[in-house]
């Protein structure tokens, strides 16, 4: 039997993008990654993204758009199995996934807000999130213990923004916060997050931060000065 081939409709930010990504490279399926710029939408794409949003699967002819219905048809379909076999713990992990997703809308609150008022009111949301996540975690060093799953593929996306942020400044995300700091690590040296995004990430991000005009990207000359 054929395997139709695998196409991910990418942007290089995408946090989204970067959880399919990671399953397809967990999974140990062949795709190739096509980048398109958001901002200038081809016609091709919004053909087989009826929201007009990354990432999109194109399996051979047919497109499935929205990241979690990606991953979980990948799921579906390909070995190994990265939810839990109990229904339970499965629900569970899928909730934490929406939970994942829901911190990125407070980072990009975070990235956006106008002014300092602002951006401490969205640090203390993400410390909130942080404290509700470390209170979830066990013994490590993934989000289900000694095997990767779907909640560590949508999570390690989320980790990445937070190396561009420490280095801006101290927000005090991550005091008093053993377990979550310890599942950082953990993902962050996991070859399928590491290749989820190009080398250049990082100065791709940073551009994208200052020409927010936030009050995050008017702290970024002053911290650029201090390298």
């Amino acid at each position: 039997m054929n395997t139709p081939p695998l196409i991910l409709i990418s942007h290089a930010l995408c946090p989204y993008v970067q959880r399919a990504a990671i399953v397809l490279t967990e999974k140990g399926l062949a795709f190739e990654r096509r980048d398109i710029d958001l901002a200038n939408k081809p016609d091709w794409f919004l053909r087989v993204s009826p929201l007009g949003k990354t990432p999109v699967l194109l399996v051979g002819d047919q497109a499935i758009f929205e990241s979690a219905v990606i991953c979980e048809y990948l799921e579906e379909t390909a070995l190994p199995r990265l939810h839990p076999d109990d229904a339970l713990q499965r629900a569970q992990h899928r909730a934490w996934m929406e939970f994942g997703s829901a911190l990125l809308n407070s980072i990009g609150a975070f990235y956006n807000a106008a002014d300092e008022t602002a951006l401490q009111s969205r640090v203390a949301a993400i410390r909130e999130s942080w404290c509700q996540v470390e209170a979830a975690l066990g013994d490590g060093p993934y989000f289900g213990g000694a095997s990767f799953s779907l909640v560590d593929a949508v999570f390690g996306p989320v980790f990445r923004y937070f190396d561009v942020f420490d280095a801006i400044g101290d927000f005090g995300f991550w005091a008093g916060l053993p377990r979550v700091q310890a599942w950082r690590v953990a993902l962050h040296s996991r070859p399928s997050v590491v290749a989820a995004v190009q080398p250049d990430y990082p100065e791709r991000l940073r551009a994208f931060l200052r020409a927010r005009r936030s009050a995050l990207s008017q702290r970024m000359p002053a911290a650029a000065s201090l390298r």
